[in-house]
């Protein structure tokens, strides 16, 4: 079968192969895929990937071969996947607690948009806790999580102040519910009950500052790939004894396929709006991660698969 695999320096992109088709474990199901999506993060992971890696985590397809254990969907059901890796493929072995069914009214482009972003957003804002009525200040606010929190914060009664350089993306996010966009961390006034920071190097210092006393600030990237500095005498400047947490995506107690299920039940109840900034087919893959990397494309991108 034909699958993207990492071409390593001085590109750091990816290529086709031919590639041996998986061979499913007892708990995976076997999912011919129609669509998939790319993140920033995964062009990171292109610069230094191990020998073994092909990328790709999240997908939209068909299940052509049911999990062996009788666990998860039945053959020639659609689903959305999250799969470790592996995905940017005809076909991906996906564990059966990674996929969720997909009703007729979601094609498989704007699922594909959903896991690693919306499981970000989703799980994210579970660990924020209540936001009713909260002040929020959401950094790096253009890409698809930014828009998934936005959405489903200010969906909850928090009110939102987004960090964006664009004000088309700025107009897009008062849309979905945003009080507030301002375009640098230094213009948002404060203080805010909640800080959810994902660009670290200077932003995270200055969304530090605007945070209130006891409030809570969540680090959940660096999208900058600058360290952060933190001193601590800063915090007797307003925010006094401040919780900083760190945040992964992976780290749930919820599995993928439940919280993908929540995904797509809000999407086809209109409550979720999945920002496809890119659709292309597959063979523009690495001209779309180029112009991932570079910022030229806002919220999420995705590649389409068709016959050979």
């Amino acid at each position: 079968m034909k699958a993207l695999t990492a071409t390593g320096r001085p590109d750091f992109s990816v290529a086709f192969a031919e590639v041996e088709q998986p061979r499913p474990r007892p708990n995976e199901a076997l999912v011919k895929v129609e669509a998939f999506s790319v993140n920033r993060g995964e062009t990171f992971k292109l610069e230094d990937p191990a020998a073994d890696w092909r990328p790709g985590k999240d997908v939209a397809g068909l299940v052509v071969q049911a999990a062996a254990d009788g666990s998860g969907p039945a053959a020639c059901t659609r689903v959305l996947g999250h799969p470790s890796s592996a995905g940017w493929a005809e076909y991906v072995a996906v564990p059966t607690d990674a996929l969720a069914e997909l009703p007729e009214s979601l094609g498989s482009v704007r699922a594909a948009a959903l896991p690693l972003a919306g499981l970000t957003a989703l799980r994210l804002l579970r660990a924020a806790g209540p936001v009713t009525g909260r002040r929020l200040l959401l950094t790096g606010a253009s890409g698809g999580v930014g828009h998934y929190v936005t959405e489903l914060a200010a969906a909850a009664g928090a009110e939102v102040t987004v960090v964006v350089a664009s004000e088309e993306r700025g107009r897009r996010l008062v849309e979905l519910g945003a009080a507030e966009v301002v375009h640098e961390v230094a213009a948002a006034t404060g203080p805010y009950d909640l800080v959810l920071e994902s660009t670290g190097g200077a932003n995270l210092p200055l969304a530090l500052a605007r945070l209130a006393r006891r409030g809570t600030l969540i680090w959940f990237g660096q999208a900058s790939r600058t360290p952060a500095t933190l001193d601590f005498f800063d915090f007797f400047a307003g925010p006094e004894s401040a919780t900083v947490r760190h945040f992964h995506y992976a780290d749930s107690d919820v599995p993928d396929g439940k919280d993908l299920a929540t995904l797509v039940r809000l999407v086809t109840a209109g409550r979720l709006t999945p920002e496809i900034g890119r659709v292309a087919p597959w063979t523009q893959t690495a001209a779309v991660l180029a112009d991932l990397r570079d910022r030229r494309i806002r919220g999420k991108a995705v590649l389409t698969l068709t016959a050979s």
